[in-house]
């Protein structure tokens, strides 16, 4: 099985899982649950199927996010509601969300066998040394085909997830150096990490230094040919880190579900 089916995967599974982190209904959803602001719904529902887990298992598992962040959520999270709690109000979410996104696609035939194929791949995901998606995983469906479809494509996404950051210590970069490069590369990236993962000027500018002495950036903090070689290895191993559960679902209906979750995708990005 080619590793383009892992990246063609991912380009309908991350719409369809990440919608939740913007959705509007989440601020109220939220605060129902005992939770305050924004950060610290994304960190305790992106974390809670883990259980109460210390800031270091959080800032551990996402990687990417400056600990101080985390630390103005984690653990107060878990004083103000429970893990238990906010996994179902993050159903409660999902299922608001996706009947305002999908309206009528809803009850549509193909969500129901979207929701059964990627059930089908989330359930035979070896989810060893992938905690969030083996947190994910062990998740009980609710009934709601809509809910559970975006209940299995969490597991896929957190696999592909979890293989990406095994990909990024391999390559030896960790959180920083790894936005840093991407945003090298692609300038549009950089406001988003100068100003949404929490990581100081300071840091930042430590972490480029280490990526020019590693002739990675340039002296303006362009990306190298060296960066771009790079990340390109990166996105192959993640693609075929990401490939196992597809392989044990078949070439045959890994492409079908692509096919079903399509639409269902390009609803909600032009939602």
């Amino acid at each position: 099985m080619d590793t383009a089916l892992a990246r063609s995967l991912h380009r309908v599974v991350e719409p369809l899982h990440a919608w939740v982190y913007l959705t509007p209904e989440s601020k109220a959803v939220y605060a129902d649950a005992g939770l305050k602001g924004q950060w610290m719904g994304y960190f305790a529902s992106r974390s809670a199927a883990m259980g109460a887990v210390r800031p270091a298992v959080v800032e551990a598992a996402f990687f990417g996010f400056a600990p101080a962040l985390v630390r103005r959520a984690i653990p107060d999270a878990w004083t103000l509601s429970t893990p238990e709690r906010v996994v179902q109000a993050r159903l409660e979410l999902v299922d608001q969300g996706l009947r305002r996104l999908l309206g009528d696609l809803v009850d549509a035939p193909e969500l129901k066998e979207a929701a059964a194929l990627a059930r089908a791949a989330a359930d035979a995901a070896d989810c060893a040394g992938r905690p969030l998606a083996a947190a994910h995983q062990a998740l009980a469906d609710t009934g709601l085909p809509h809910v559970d479809l975006w209940q299995a494509i969490t597991v896929l996404r957190e696999h592909r997830g979890d293989g990406h950051l095994a990909a990024l210590l391999t390559a030896g970069l960790d959180g920083r150096e790894a936005l840093l490069t991407v945003a090298a590369i692609k300038p549009s990236y950089r406001d988003f990490v100068h100003n949404l993962r929490g990581w100081t000027a300071e840091e930042l500018a430590e972490s480029t230094q280490r990526l020019r002495e590693r002739g990675l950036v340039d002296a303006d903090g362009d990306g190298t040919p060296a960066c771009q070689e790079l990340r390109a290895r990166i996105e192959d191993d993640t693609d075929r880190l990401a490939l196992q559960p597809y392989r044990v679902l078949g070439q045959e209906r890994s492409e079908r579900l692509r096919d079903a979750l399509a639409p269902l995708a390009e609803r909600i990005r032009n939602g």
